[in-house]
């Protein structure tokens, strides 16, 4: 592991124990290693400068997209209901180019570097190709707030298509309007259809790559469509904690930016050549304060070099 001299984790050793926890499978992303490539085009709505002046979502543009399974396992079966279904987008043009990375839980499993860095050690698989469950409960019980995704993902019935989840993002952005006032958001990706799940024996009766076909499918008669919305803060929300969520979150005001539509399949080249970069944010949205997106920042460029 590259921990820094003083023993401190580091974007390079967070990617070196995604890998490890995943059984360091070569040349794939260090997490959501499953995914597909798509294209669409973003439309924003009459409110978008309310919340933010970034052009990237006050103007229509094109849009690059990936669908994913959480992980580093890029054999993980869609009827896995334990990991996280991902989606990442590029918004804007050239000179305002945005890049989101939103999940399908509200909150991280890790409010610190550190305290992220001590999770995944205590999941690294041993010579038995399982990981220490004595370890991982000691664990789980110094650091209660570790397990808020799990159990909010435990509590759901398994997504049944990339199209009818809902994707947060769990850092709090600050974003500056087009008067320019200043107040933190959290993005928010809600299917127009619905959400779309499956029971347990619904779930047992699909093949393991069955979000892929259905993918294609709903692309095929227009039905992948988002709403992008930002969530409003208030004072006191928990803007550093990315393992909590703000207090009735699920409930309070949300202004629609715009919306996507993914209109087709791109080869997994246009998506795996580069990376879907948290730090591209034009301008009129800022840097999320938390410790967890600082190193989001630089670990995705790690993970880049090592897939290479």
């Amino acid at each position: 592991m590259s921990k820094s001299p003083n023993g401190a984790a580091t974007p390079a050793s967070i990617v070196d124990a995604l890998k490890a926890v995943a059984g360091n499978p070569p040349k794939v992303r260090a997490s959501f290693a499953k995914g597909w490539c798509v294209r669409g085009t973003y439309t924003p709505s009459d409110r978008a400068g309310e919340v933010t002046r970034s052009q990237s979502f006050t103007k229509p543009s094109r849009v690059l997209a990936r669908f994913s399974v959480g992980g580093g396992n890029p054999a993980v079966a869609d009827t896995n209901n334990l990991v996280l279904r991902g989606f990442s987008f590029k918004l804007g043009d050239d000179d305002h180019r945005s890049d989101i990375l939103v999940e399908s839980a509200p909150v991280h499993f890790a409010r610190t570097l550190d305290q992220m860095q001590a999770f995944l050690e205590a999941r690294i698989p041993g010579p038995d190709g399982k990981a220490d469950m004595a370890k991982v409960k000691a664990f789980s019980a110094a650091n209660p707030e570790t397990l808020n995704q799990a159990s909010y993902v435990a509590a759901r019935r398994l997504p049944g298509s990339f199209a009818g989840t809902t994707y947060w993002g769990v850092h709090a952005f600050p974003a500056t309007n087009e008067q320019g006032e200043r107040r933190f958001i959290k993005f928010k990706i809600v299917p127009t259809g619905g959400e779309i799940t499956r029971g347990e024996d619904e779930a047992r009766g699909k093949p393991a790559d069955f979000l892929r076909a259905d993918l294609g499918t709903r692309i095929a008669a227009g039905h992948v469509r988002f709403n992008v919305m930002a969530l409003l803060d208030r004072p006191g929300d928990p803007v550093m904690d990315v393992t909590m969520r703000w207090p009735d979150e699920d409930s309070r005001d949300e202004v629609r930016l715009g919306t996507i539509v993914i209109t087709g399949l791109e080869p997994d080249q246009a998506c795996d050549g580069s990376i879907f970069n948290p730090a591209n944010l034009a301008d009129g949205i800022g840097y999320p304060p938390d410790e967890i997106f600082a190193a989001r920042r630089a670990a995705y460029t790690v993970s880049l070099a090592k897939r290479r």
